[in-house]
């Protein structure tokens, strides 16, 4: 069968990029989501709601895939909701297209949560020593990435196909009106600094700012689902996945600063979250739309605060160790200070921001 993938979240930061990875590799990639979003023209667009049983085995009844991405989640009010909405997902999809007999390979993109906990308990149990490794395992919480984990599992010993996981740390990529997207995010904040005068000042703690970090490309992201779909040493295997390289935020904000040609505000120790202090900003990145022509106007659809928060918000190092990746064969490696400047070069081709 020709290699024909199937993408659960196929318009967000990790789908379309792997969208892009994928066609441009030759495969056939089809993308289900509800519909809210468009995706490209080269992508077969499947439509269902993915928290309906009904929906989803109508939307995919009949379709033949050679392998399934699934890069989408659906945010709840508590962890409980998480874990039966999430998996739920997992299940519909994987109950849809199992019974074909063509999938020989799903994957299952989750994130450092699997060793930091859930939102609701963020960082507040036994955080394992960093670097994060796959070996450390499950923390003793409720998590819905070890839900959607399950039902995978469970999918594939029945359904007899090999699966994968991956858990890369904060990702940067291009991507619009997503819900984890700390690269646009601080494009939008760093523009709004430069055009109104306000300070650039780093909104998270004393731990981000001093300790090492790392994070994740979507596109490098797109090349490792690619390569754990395709080879024999990463069949029914979890991996972390990260750029290679680790930085301070204090040196990071600088270089951040230095792009959009305004001046970082030495950090004073406290923490100083983006949600309480760009409440009013909506009207100010409006008229800073009209002013430059900008495509998006509403920048709710941009900024995700919140989420930019709960990452530079952490109160202990956060690091992620690829060996296994690389002893497998997985050998890529992405500069995370270009990751950042590809991704603020595209939003002002794209007149996200402006020039």
């Amino acid at each position: 069968m020709e290699k024909r993938a199937l993408i659960i979240g196929a318009s967000g930061i990790v789908g379309g990029n792997l969208a892009d990875r994928l066609l441009a590799d030759g495969w056939h990639v089809a993308g289900l989501s509800r519909g809210r979003t468009a995706v490209s023209p080269s992508i077969e667009p499947i439509t269902a709601d993915l928290t309906s049983v009904e929906s989803v085995s109508a939307a995919l009844d009949g379709k033949q895939f050679s392998h399934v991405f699934f890069t989408a989640w659906a945010r709840q009010a508590t962890e409980r909701d998480n874990i039966r909405v999430n998996g739920g997902m997992v299940r519909h999809v994987m109950d849809a297209v199992g019974p074909s007999g063509t999938v020989t390979h799903a994957a299952l993109v989750t994130g450092l949560k699997h060793y930091l906990g859930p939102f609701e308990a963020y960082a507040t149990g036994a955080v394992p020593i960093t670097p994060f490794r796959e070996e450390q395992g499950r923390q003793p919480v409720e998590n819905f990435y070890y839900e959607q984990e399950d039902r995978l599992f469970e999918a594939a010993q029945r359904f007899g196909f090999s699966w994968s996981v991956h858990r890369p740390h904060t990702i940067i990529g291009f991507a619009l009106g997503n819900a984890m997207n700390m690269g646009v995010t601080l494009a939008v904040y760093a523009s709004l600094c430069k055009a109104t005068g306000q300070p650039f000042i780093f909104p998270g703690s004393a731990a981000q700012w001093n300790g090492l970090t790392d994070m994740t490309d979507a596109r490098l992201l797109a090349r490792h689902l690619e390569w754990a779909a395709m080879s024999a040493n990463a069949r029914n295997e979890a991996f972390n996945v990260v750029n290679g390289d680790v930085f301070r935020w204090k040196w990071m904000w600088s270089c951040l600063a230095d792009y959009f040609g305004i001046e970082a505000v030495p950090f004073d120790g406290e923490t100083q979250p983006l949600e309480n202090r760009m409440q009013g900003a909506g009207e100010a990145w409006k008229e800073l739309a009209t002013r430059f022509s900008l495509k998006e106007p509403d920048i709710q659809k941009l900024a995700s605060w919140w989420h930019t928060d709960a990452d530079l918000g952490r109160p202990m190092e956060v690091l992620t160790d690829m060996s296994k990746s690389r002893k497998a064969g997985f050998l890529d490696y992405q500069s995370t200070p270009d990751s950042f400047y590809a991704l603020f070069d595209r939003l002002k081709a794209e007149r996200i921001i402006p020039q």
